[in-house]
Protein backbone atom coordinates (compact mmCIF):
# COMPACT_ATOMS: atom_id res chain seq x y z
CA UNK A 1 0.00 0.00 0.00
CA UNK A 2 1.46 3.34 -1.02
CA UNK A 3 1.61 6.44 1.13
CA UNK A 4 -0.99 8.28 -0.96
CA UNK A 5 -3.46 5.40 -0.64
CA UNK A 6 -3.02 5.42 3.13
CA UNK A 7 -3.64 9.18 3.29
CA UNK A 8 -6.71 8.77 1.05
CA UNK A 9 -8.15 6.20 3.45
CA UNK A 10 -7.38 8.42 6.45
CA UNK A 11 -8.96 11.37 4.62
CA UNK A 12 -12.14 9.40 3.94
CA UNK A 13 -12.39 8.31 7.59
CA UNK A 14 -11.85 11.88 8.83
CA UNK A 15 -14.41 13.22 6.33
CA UNK A 16 -16.99 10.68 7.50
CA UNK A 17 -16.34 11.53 11.15
CA UNK A 18 -16.69 15.28 10.51
CA UNK A 19 -19.85 14.74 8.45
CA UNK A 20 -21.31 12.58 11.24
CA UNK A 21 -20.76 15.35 13.80
CA UNK A 22 -22.16 18.05 11.51
CA UNK A 23 -25.29 16.01 10.74
CA UNK A 24 -25.79 15.33 14.47
CA UNK A 25 -25.58 19.05 15.23
CA UNK A 26 -27.97 19.92 12.40
CA UNK A 27 -30.53 17.35 13.53
CA UNK A 28 -30.23 18.53 17.14
CA UNK A 29 -30.87 22.12 16.11
CA UNK A 30 -33.78 21.13 13.88
CA UNK A 31 -35.32 19.04 16.69
CA UNK A 32 -34.96 21.98 19.09
CA UNK A 33 -36.61 24.35 16.58
CA UNK A 34 -39.46 21.88 16.00
CA UNK A 35 -40.09 21.54 19.75
CA UNK A 36 -39.96 25.32 20.11
CA UNK A 37 -42.59 25.75 17.38
CA UNK A 38 -44.88 23.19 19.02
CA UNK A 39 -44.49 24.90 22.41
CA UNK A 40 -45.32 28.28 20.88
CA UNK A 41 -48.45 26.92 19.16
CA UNK A 42 -49.66 25.25 22.36
CA UNK A 43 -48.93 28.41 24.37
CA UNK A 44 -50.99 30.53 21.97
CA UNK A 45 -53.90 28.06 22.14
CA UNK A 46 -53.76 27.97 25.95
CA UNK A 47 -53.56 31.78 26.08
CA UNK A 48 -56.73 32.21 24.01
CA UNK A 49 -58.58 29.48 25.94
CA UNK A 50 -57.72 31.12 29.27
CA UNK A 51 -58.64 34.55 27.89
CA UNK A 52 -62.02 33.25 26.78
CA UNK A 53 -62.65 31.54 30.14
CA UNK A 54 -61.81 34.67 32.14
CA UNK A 55 -63.86 36.87 29.78
CA UNK A 56 -66.92 34.69 30.45
CA UNK A 57 -66.45 34.76 34.21
CA UNK A 58 -66.39 38.58 34.22
CA UNK A 59 -69.86 38.89 32.69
Amino acid sequence: MSKSTLWSIVGVIVAIAIAWVIVNVIFSVLWFVAKLVVVLVVAVIVFFVLRRLFARSDR
